[in-house]
C-alpha cells in the first residue's frame, strides 16, 4: 500500500469497502471456487468423471460460500469467523494432499492413462498434481493468515496432527495388517503419553489442568450464535452431512458395505484397503474437533480430558441401533444413544447415587444391548 501511495498520491484517498480481513477472505474465495471449477474442466475433458473426482469439484464452490459467510461476519462475529474459515483451510489441506495421493498412485500402476504415468513431464510439470496440490497450498496459505483476524491455527495444527495419527492408524490396520483393536488402544496410549509430556515435561507424570484462554477455543466449545449455542449448531451440521454422505454418496454406501462384509465387497469391486483408511483417516480429525470443543466448553484442558469416554461411546452406538459386528447403523441413532447415555448420568447425579453405579450401570446397559443385538440377529 506504501510503494502505491508514494506512486499515487490519489491513493492515499482510496477507501475499499472490505477490511483486511474480508478481502483476504474474498480472495481465498474465489481462489476456491476457481479451483472447483478448473479441476470440472480439467476432468470432463476426458469425457468422465469419477465419485472420487466430484469431491474436489463440490467442495470448491462449498468452500467459497463458507468463506463469503466468513467475511460477512468477520467484524460482528469474529470468533465464529475464524472458526469457518480455519475449518475450511483445514479441509482445503487435507482435499488437496488426498487427490494428489491418488492422483500419484494411479500414475505408478501399470495401466495408467499414458498422460498420467510417471515420466519427466509429470514430476516437472505435473498437470494431474496440479490441481490438488493447489488445493493444498490455499489451505496453507489461508491457515497462516487467519492469526491476522483472531487466531484459530492452533485449532487447525491440532486437527491436522490428530487426522495424521488417524492415517497412521489406516496404515497399521490396511498395510500391516495389525489388529483395529490392537492399533488404536496403542495409538490412544502414545497420544496420552505425548500429552503428559507437553503439559508437564521430562520430568512430570501427573494430569494437571492447563488454562484455555483462547477466544476461538472457547466459542467453538461454548459460544453462542444469537440464542442458540455454538456446539449445537455444530452437531446439526456435522449429522446432517455425514448422514447425506452415508446414504447418498457412494464411498458411504461402500463403508456400510466393508463393515458388514469385508470379503463381499471387495469381491464387489469395492477398495476396502482405501475405504478403511479414510475411514481411520476422518475419525482421527473428529477425534481433535470434539477434544478442542470440551477444551472451550471447560475453559480448560486437563491432561486426562476423555478418560473412560471409550465405554460410553460404544454404549452410546450400541443404544442407536448400531452393531458391533460392522454394517448396521446410522448417525442419528448414535446421537439418540448419546442423548439416552446423557439422561442416564444425569439421573445418577439427581438422585445422588455414587459414582460406581454409574460405572456398573453402563457396563450393563452395553452387555444388554449387544445381546439384544446378537438374539436379533440369529432371529433373522
Amino acid at each position: 500500500m506504501y510503494p502505491l501511495a508514494v506512486a499515487i498520491p490519489q491513493a492515499r484517498a482510496l477507501r475499499l469497502p472490505l477490511s483486511r480481513d474480508q478481502l483476504m477472505l474474498l480472495m481465498a474465495a474465489v481462489n476456491e471456487v476457481f479451483l472447483g471449477v478448473d479441476i470440472y474442466l480439467a476432468h470432463s475433458i476426458s469425457g468422465t468423471i469419477t465419485a472420487r473426482e466430484w469431491i474436489p469439484i463440490v467442495f470448491g464452490p462449498c468452500a467459497g460460500i463458507v468463506l463469503l459467510l466468513a467475511g460477512l461476519i468477520a467484524l460482528r462475529r469474529r470468533p465464529a469467523a475464524t472458526i469457518l474459515a480455519t475449518t475450511v483451510f483445514v479441509l482445503s489441506i487435507g482435499v488437496g494432499l488426498l487427490g494428489a495421493y491418488y492422483h500419484f498412485v494411479r500414475a505408478i500402476l501399470p495401466n495408467a492413462p499414458v498422460g498420467e504415468r510417471v515420466s519427466i513431464d509429470l514430476l516437472v510439470w505435473a498437470p494431474p498434481l496440479l490441481g490438488p496440490l493447489t488445493f493444498a497450498l490455499v489451505g496453507v496459505l489461508g491457515a497462516s493468515l487467519v492469526p491476522k483476524f483472531g487466531g484459530g491455527v492452533g485449532v487447525a495444527v491440532t486437527i491436522l496432527l490428530a487426522t495424521g495419527l488417524g492415517f497412521l492408524n489406516g496404515v497399521f490396520v490396511t498395510k500391516l495388517k495389525i489388529p483395529a483393536f490392537i492399533t488404536t488402544l496403542g495409538m490412544m496410549s502414545i497420544a496420552r503419553g505425548l500429552t503428559y509430556l507437553l503439559s508437564t515435561g521430562l520430568q512430570g507424570s501427573v494430569a494437571s489442568n492447563i488454562p484455555m484462554r483462547n477466544e476461538q477455543v472457547n466459542f467453538l466449545g461454548a459460544g453462542y450464535i444469537g440464542k442458540v449455542p455454538f456446539p449445537v449448531i455444530e452437531m446439526v451440521v456435522l449429522v446432517t452431512i455425514f448422514s447425506l454422505f452415508l446414504k447418498h454418496v457412494v464411498l458411504g454406501r461402500q463403508i456400510y458395505a466393508v463393515g458388514s462384509n469385508e470379503q463381499a465387497a471387495h469381491l464387489s469391486g469395492v477398495n476396502v484397503a482405501n475405504v478403511r483408511l479414510f475411514v481411520y483417516t476422518l475419525l482421527g480429525g473428529l477425534a481433535a474437533l470434539s477434544g478442542v470443543m470440551n477444551a472451550g466448553l471447560l475453559s480448560t484442558a486437563p491432561t486426562n480430558l476423555g478418560t473412560g469416554n471409550e465405554l460410553d461411546v460404544i454404549a452410546a452406538v450400541v443404544i442407536g441401533g448400531a452393531s458391533l459386528a460392522g454394517g448396521e447403523g446410522t448417525i442419528l441413532g448414535a446421537v439418540i444413544g448419546a442423548a439416552i447415555m446423557a439422561v442416564i448420568r444425569n439421573a445418577f447425579v439427581l438422585l445422588k447415587l455414587p459414582i460406581y453405579m454409574q460405572t456398573v450401570t453402563i457396563g450393563v446397559v452395553i452387555i444388554i444391548a449387544v445381546a439384544l443385538d446378537q438374539l436379533r440377529k440369529r432371529g433373522s
